[in-house]
Formats: structure tokens, sequence, C-alpha cells
């Protein structure tokens, strides 16, 4: 009685009670004396609301026979409600054992449907063979059939010959008639062959049209299989779409035979109390029989009996209200039931309601991170089309402060102020001729090593995005081009641009861990020396300097077909974090080659080259990078005059002006697109190919000194800037790669 749309069959109910008919239920064939029955929730509250009404109420015998009659109905409903259960638990299995037969029915049908699948198959791969072997077979037909009409077609040459011969012998027949008639003789054997190779050429034609009758059934043969082939594999489908039909009718009738066993429980939890206070009342009922007769035969002998009366009418009140309140409990049963009903029926919808809310969630994070893919691409291409529209070689140039000591008079250097010329020009003053220069940026003496590195760090970004990045420091000495690459250690404020740099670096690989991304970093630095290239990461002392200040070792450089360079037995090592990058630069600080110049008493006599190599996997995006970034501290660029160098020192200033003019040439050969580039007139250019062939993306820092004493100087470096700055160098290219199918990852 858990609802009022359960199924019932009518059948007739005792005492006149109407026949009733519900058509969501089995029926129940169950009868008693009173024949068939069938309950309703009508009828089961009828039955409990039942009064029984007597014509006198000091007929007990009429009262015990209706109370009788009352729980024999009583009974009735309940076998009715174990036999619903019966009938229901019957229909579960019937399903449950077609759905078997189905599965099983299912299950040989796709064994039936592979065998004939993979039948099917060796038909048609039999077929493909046979028809492989009828081209072949056609192939060599054509080719005799060609080979026999090029024979036809010597015979009527050699006829034709012939027939000019006998053209030519009709004068002197008289003195050849043997020779005509043996010529006549050769001519009617040629005709006999060339009949032969008419017959033999015409049932070539009628093979060949056999063949290709056979070759067109063959293909006819295939479409037919295919289509057979199409038609199982439909097949197949729909039975897949029965048989997971099936599973959801099996997974709905689980859920409802699971809910019909709960509500089983319930029901035979009240109808055990129930049948127990059945008993009760039957006992009493029983013993109230027995006081009825004992009071029968006493009253039968007296006459005062009014007291028994009112105890049995005590009694059968009291029996009223037992049955009243069996009838609250089975009302109070069913709203439960109800209830329950109604808390599962809205727990189903909330439940949909979560599930739908998390699939909208969960396309929701979809389309947002594939937005904010589409935004990286996007960024990366806007912040490459920037770059690239300030020029793929650009020049920076800075000027430092006046040290103490230095003359502060009569300055040499002076910068326009115009909206146009702001921060982009300067202005040197040389014998009272004023010379004018314009770059991409113009760092005046107080500008901070912040500024400075604001203006490079989407040089920094662009290496983490797949290009090639080359920035070198270029100026006399003393003007502060390691000041700027390096900074001055122990103070944090002016670290230079690779320390920075690798700051940068580290942070941006920490903040795009959540996107995907996955860097590997690799540094590796070195400097050539009187063009001979030095290890500064060796730990081999021997290996690293010898008496000379030249390594032992030849570090061979070799460009592969990607655009990367190798340096022979140079060291490459793994970071993860700035402080390991910090600790190698002061080692190989240490081991830079340094000497005494009338310009500086610490003056770098080499080349310092800093290459950190990034590689880069993004899982989700599923591509690879592979980014170069080079910090290239330059040695100073001083004429010999102005050096003072002698001895060795000379020799240093040689080299390094050697390799500073072979700079300048390669770059205006590239700018002139020259065939011929002289990468290999120096180390320094040959190493630094790649960067400066177009596959990168280049900055030069001029630095320049603002005392009047270097003014000199100063204008060949600016001149030299300028000269670069004029260049236009291709475009440059990203390192990317897409992985196959099975393993692909990518940066992007």
């Amino acid at each position: 009685m858990a609802n009022n749309g359960r199924i019932r069959s009518a059948f007739p109910v005792a005492n006149g009670s109407k026949d009733l008919t519900s058509n969501s239920a089995p029926a129940s064939t169950a009868g008693s004396e009173y024949g068939p029955v069938e309950f309703t929730r009508d009828d089961v509250e009828a039955l409990l609301n039942e009064r029984i009404k007597y014509k006198s109420k000091f007929n007990y015998k009429e009262r015990c026979e209706n109370m009788m009659d009352y729980i024999k109905r009583l009974r009735l409903c309940i076998r009715w409600f174990q036999e619903l259960e019966l009938d229901y638990a019957f229909e579960q299995e019937k399903l449950k054992n077609a759905l078997e037969l189905n599965e099983k029915h299912c299950g040989d049908m796709e064994v039936s449907l592979k065998n004939k699948e993979e039948e099917l198959n060796m038909i048609i791969e039999e077929l493909r063979k046979n028809f492989g072997s009828v081209q072949i077979q056609l192939v060599k037909e054509q080719t005799e059939k060609l080979a026999a009409n090029d024979s036809l077609g010597k015979e009527k040459e050699a006829r034709v010959a012939i027939e000019k011969a006998q053209a030519g012998l009709t004068e002197e027949l008289g003195k050849a008639q043997g020779e005509l008639q043996t010529a006549n003789q050769r001519i009617q054997s040629v005709n006999d062959m060339y009949k032969l190779l008419q017959e033999y050429n015409s049932s070539l034609q009628l093979y060949n049209s056999k063949l290709q009758g056979d070759l067109d059934e063959a293909h006819e043969t295939i479409k037919r299989g295919e289509k057979e082939r199409t038609a199982i594999v439909e097949n197949i489908g729909n039975l897949k779409g029965q048989f997971s039909a099936l599973q959801d009718q099996l997974a709905a009738s689980k859920a409802s035979q699971d809910e019909t066993m709960k509500q089983k429980a319930v029901l035979v939890n009240e109808i055990a109390s129930l049948k127990v206070e059945l008993q009760q009342v039957k006992d009493d009922r029983d013993r109230h029989l027995v006081e009825v007769k004992t009071l029968q035969t006493e009253a039968s002998k007296y006459n005062d009996f009014k007291d028994a009366i009112t105890e049995l009418e005590s009694t059968c009140s009291s029996q009223k209200t037992q049955i009243r309140e069996l009838h609250d409990r089975l009302l109070s049963s069913d709203r439960r039931l109800q209830v329950s009903d109604l808390t599962t029926f809205e727990k189903m919808n909330e439940y949909e309601d979560q599930k739908q809310t998390i699939i909208d969630l969960k396309s929701r994070v979809e389309e947002a991170e594939l937005k904010l893919v589409e935004g990286e691409k996007l960024r990366k291409k806007l912040h490459n089309t920037i770059l690239e529209l300030k020029g793929n070689i650009r020049v920076f140039c800075r000027v430092r402060p006046v040290l103490p000591g230095e003359n502060e008079e009569g300055k040499a250097i002076s910068y326009p102020t115009s909206l146009e010329a702001l921060g982009r020009s300067i202005d040197l003053l040389q014998n009272a001729q004023k010379h004018s220069f314009t770059f991409d940026k113009v760092f005046v003496p107080n500008a901070s090593q912040e500024d400075v590195f604001t203006e490079i760090s989407q040089l920094v970004q662009s290496s983490l995005d797949g290009y090639k990045v080359c920035i070198f420091a270029y100026g006399q000495t003393g003007s502060g081009k390691t000041y700027t690459m390096m900074g001055r250690p122990g103070n944090p404020e002016e670290k230079g641009l690779i320390p920075r740099c690798l700051e940068q670096i580290f942070e941006t690989r920490q903040s795009l861990r959540s996107q995907g991304w996955k860097y590997e970093l690799q540094v590796s630095m070195l400097e050539i020396y009187n063009e001979t290239i030095r290890d500064l990461l060796s730990t081999n002392k021997d290996a690293a300097r010898t008496d000379n200040g030249v390594s032992p070792q030849k570090h061979a450089i070799k460009h592969d077909a990607s655009g990367n360079t190798h340096v022979a037995e140079l060291t490459i090592l793994d970071v993860k974090s700035s402080r390991e990058v910090s600790f190698l630069l002061d080692h190989a600080a240490r081991n830079r080659s340094v000497g005494k110049t009338q310009m500086n008493e610490q003056s770098s006599r080499s080349h310092f080259v800093f290459t950190l190599r990034i590689s880069g996997v993004n899982e989700s995006t599923e591509q690879q990078v592979q980014g170069v970034l080079n910090l290239i501290d330059l040695a100073g660029s001083e004429r010999l005059s102005k050096s003072g160098s002698t001895g060795d020192r000379l020799k240093e200033t040689q080299a390094i002006n050697k390799s500073l003019s072979s700079l300048g040439d390669v770059i205006f050969a590239l700018a002139k697109k020259e065939d011929h580039v002289p990468f290999r007139n120096s180390k320094l250019t040959y190493l630094l190919q790649p960067c400066l062939g177009g596959d990168s993306k280049t900055l030069m820092f001029v630095n320049i000194a603002p005392e009047s004493s270097s003014t000199g100087e100063s204008l060949c470096s600016l001149r030299f800037a300028a000269r670069v700055n004029a260049c236009e160098i291709g475009t440059p290219r990203r390192q990317t790669h897409i992985k196959p199918l099975d393993s692909r990852l990518s940066l992007g």
C-alpha cells in the first residue's frame, strides 16, 4: 500500500464489497472461502474504517460472528499482500531471465557477426589477390601483344622493302627470273606469316576482353562484399544499441527491485506487527468466547448478569480502540511510505541537477582552458609581431655616469629634447663639431639597471617562447659593458642583465606550471681569448688554463641543420634555480682572462659568452619549444694607440680588434645580402652565426664613457652601432616541434 497507483486485479469481494479495477500491478489469483479477491487502497481504508453494526448489542453470538468475519477479511487482505509480493518477485525473475537470454543472444550474434566479418575479410583478401594476379597476367598479355605488334611492324617494313625491290627488278626480269620466283615464294611466306599474326592479334584481343570482363566481375564481387560488410557493421551497431538499451532497462529494473525490496521490508515489519496484534485480538476473542459461554451458562441459572455485560462491553470497546489504533498505524505507515517516495524522487532530481551542473562546470572549465591556450597563442603572436616591428636587430645606447676623479668640465655628450628624438637620440661634440646619432633607445647616465632590464624583458620572454635571442654589450674598455651585463656583486639593486634575465625566466617558469608548462634549463659559459675558446665552467684547472693562458683543448664549433650551435667538449650544466646560476657566474668570473691597460686596471681581455638553453614542454597543448638566450660581454674595442698595449697585451688587443672588425664585416655583409658572409674570419662571428643570420632576435648595447678624453673612442663606437642599427636581416624563426600522436608534448 505504498501509493494509490499500485496494480490490482478486480475480483468479487465478500460481504458485498464493490469490484474495483486498477491498471498498474499484476493480478492476484488468491482465493479463500469468500472467493478470489483484489484490494485497492480504498478497499483497505474501507476495511479498516468499517464499523460493525449489530441488531442487538446483547446478541454476543452475532457480534462474535461479525468479528470472525472481519478478522477473516483482514487475513485475506494480508494474504493478498503476500501473493502480490510473490507476483512481483516472479515478474522480476522473468525479466531477469529474459534479459539474460537477450544478452546471450546478443553475444551469439556478435560472435557470428565477427565470424562472418572474418570470413568476408578472407574472401575480400582472396579476391584482391586474384585481382592482383589478373592484373599481372593482363600486363603480361599486353606486353606480349606489344611485342607481336612490333614484330608485325617489322614484317610490314620487310614486305614494303621487298615490294620496292620487286619494282626495281622488273627491268631485269629476263635476267633474274629465278631470283623473282624465289622472291615471290618469300613474299608468299611473309603474307602467310602476316595472316597468322593477324589471327594471333585477334585471339589476343578476345582474351584481353575476357580478362577485362573477369576484372569487372571481380570488382563487382569486391563491391558486393564491401556492401555486405557495411550492412553487417550497421547490424552490429544496431545490436550494440539494443544491448545498451537492455542494459539500461536492467539497471532500471534493478533500481526498481531495490526500491520494492525496501518497501517490502517496511511492509513485512508492519505486517508482522499486525499479525502479532491480530493474534492477540484472536486470543482475546477466544477468551471472550469462553467467557461468553460461561456467562450464558450462568445466565440460564442467574438473572443478574449486568456486571458481566458491562465488562464485555468495555472489552469490546477496548477491542474497537485497538482496531482503530491499528488503522491509524497503518495510515501513518502509508504516509511515511509516500513521504519516502517523494523524498527519493526529490533526491533523484537533486542528483540529476547536480550532475548537470557538474557537466556544465566541466564544459566551462574546458572552454576556459581553450580560451587560455588561445589567449596565450595570441599573446605570443602579438609579442613577436611587436618585436619584429621594432626590428630583429636593435641597438641600445647607454652612457655611464661620470666616475669619481673624472673631469666633468666641457661635457661632450648631450641629449636632444624634441618629442621625436627624446629617449632615442644622442649628440657627441668633438673638435667643435657635433655628431648626431639615433638608436632604438638611449639610456642617460642616471638610468638604473631596472630601467635597462625593463626594455629587454620582452626579448627574454621570446626565448621562453622558442626563439634564439642574442644580447651583447659593445664599447671601449671602462664604458660599463661588464656592469651592464653582470652588475655589481653584493648589491641587489645594481644587478646586471644576466642575473635579472635568469630571475625573470625562473619566475615565469614557475607561473606557467599552472598552464601545463615544464621547462628544463641548461647553462654554458665560455670566453674567446686570442681566438681560442676556453671553457669557464671546467673543473679541470690544467685544462682550463696553461701558462700562456691558452686552453690546450680544441673546442670545435659546429652548426646543425636546425641552426643550433654545438661546441665540442664544452661543459653544459642543468640548473634549477637562479642561485645555482649565480654560483656558476662567480666561478666563471674568477676564471676569465683580465689584464691591466691604460684604460682600466682590470680590463676584460676576452669575449664572455653566457648561453642558456631552454627546453619547454606543455602536456595540455601537446607542443614543445627550444629557445636559446645568449648574453655576451665583448672585450674592449679601443684602438692600439689609446690602450697603450705592449707585449702580450698588444697581442690580445690585436686579436680583440680583429674579431670585432670581423663582427662588423659579417653584419654589413648580411645587410647587403651578399652571397658570401665571412663568418669564419673569427671564432666570435662563427660562434654567433645562427644569432646573426636571421634566425634569432639580436640586441646590441653600445656603451659610452662620458669623459672628454674618450670622445674619439666613443665616436667610433657610435658610428659602428649606427651602421648596425641601419641593417635589416631576415625574419626570426621559432623553434617548435609537435610529437607523434603516441607521445606528443609541446610548448607553446
